[in-house]
C-alpha cells in the first residue's frame, strides 16, 4: 500500500526548515548506507548526532503520532528517528530495497523496517528529476509531492530516487516497524478503519457498526505483533 498523507507541516514551517537546511553541514550520504546500497547511492545527509538532525526529527515524530491518517495506515509500534537528506547536482540513489532492521546511532533499540517514507521540504518546481520511484504490485509509481506532504510505502519494496539536474531536493526519510507485520494485513485493517469512520459520519446510530467495530479489533488482535 503506497499513501499519501498531505500537509503534515504548513508552509511557513517547511520554508523555515528549508533555510535552515541550506546552511547545514552535509556529510556524504553513504554514511548510513549499507555495502550493496552505498554502491548506488550518491546524495548528502546530514549526521544523525546533529542538533538540527535532532530538532527537525523531534518536531516530525510529535506531528506523526497526532496523524490519523498515519496512525491507521501504519499501526505503528516502533519509529526510527528521522533523518534528512539532500540530492543535488545529479545525485541519485539507483533502485535499492531498505535494510531489513536499523539501530539508531548510541542506541540497543532495533527498528525492524516494516514501512518506509519520505517527507518533502522542496516544492516540486524547485527542482527537475528527484521522483522517488517506487515498485509495487500496481507497476511503477512516481513520486513527487509538495513540500511538507509525505508518502508512506512498504519497506519491502525495490524504489530509487533519480537523479536531480536542477536545484535542490530537501527530504527526511525514515522507517516504522508496525504492530501489524504484512502489508496486507495492514492495507485490510486500513480500509476497514476508513470505512467504520465513514460509517460514524453518516450513520452514527447504525447498530451494525458495533459489530464491525468489533471485527476490527479482533483482526487487529489476531494479527498484532507487541
Amino acid at each position: 500500500m503506497l499513501l499519501h498523507i498531505p500537509a503534515l507541516f504548513e508552509k511557513d514551517e517547511v520554508r523555515r526548515i528549508r533555510e535552515a537546511l541550506e546552511q547545514a553541514d552535509w556529510a556524504d550520504g553513504k554514511i548510513t548506507a549499507g555495502y550493496q546500497s552505498a554502491k548506488a547511492k550518491h546524495n548528502l545527509q546530514l549526521p544523525e548526532g546533529q542538533p538540527l538532525t535532532k530538532e527537525i526529527g523531534a518536531a516530525m515524530l510529535e506531528r506523526l503520532w497526532k496523524n490519523p491518517l498515519f496512525m491507521s495506515a501504519a499501526l505503528p509500534h516502533k519509529v526510527f528517528p528521522p533523518l534528512l537528506n539532500c540530492y543535488t547536482a545529479g545525485g541519485s540513489f539507483d533502485f535499492h530495497i531498505d535494510n531489513a532492521v536499523r539501530q539508531p546511532k548510541g542506541s540497543i533499540e532495533r527498528v525492524r523496517t516494516d514501512l518506509s517514507a519520505t517527507l518533502f521540504f522542496s516544492e516540486p518546481e524547485d527542482y527537475d528529476g528527484g521522483e522517488l520511484e517506487i515498485q509495487d504490485t500496481y507497476g511503477t509509481q512516481r513520486v513527487k509531492l509538495p513540500a511538507g506532504d509525505m508518502v508512506l510505502y512498504p519497506g519491502t519494496s525495490l524504489h530509487k530516487v533519480n537523479a536531480v539536474t536542477r536545484g535542490a531536493r530537501y527530504a527526511s526519510f525514515f522507517w516504522t516497524q508496525s504492530l501489524v507485520r504484512e502489508d496486507s494485513q495492514r492495507a485490510l485493517l486500513f480500509e476497514m478503519d476508513g470505512a467504520i469512520q465513514q460509517l460514524t459520519r453518516d450513520l452514527p446510530d447504525h447498530p451494525s457498526l458495533i459489530r464491525l467495530t468489533g471485527t476490527y479489533h479482533n483482526l487487529l488482535r489476531r494479527w498484532v505483533e507487541v
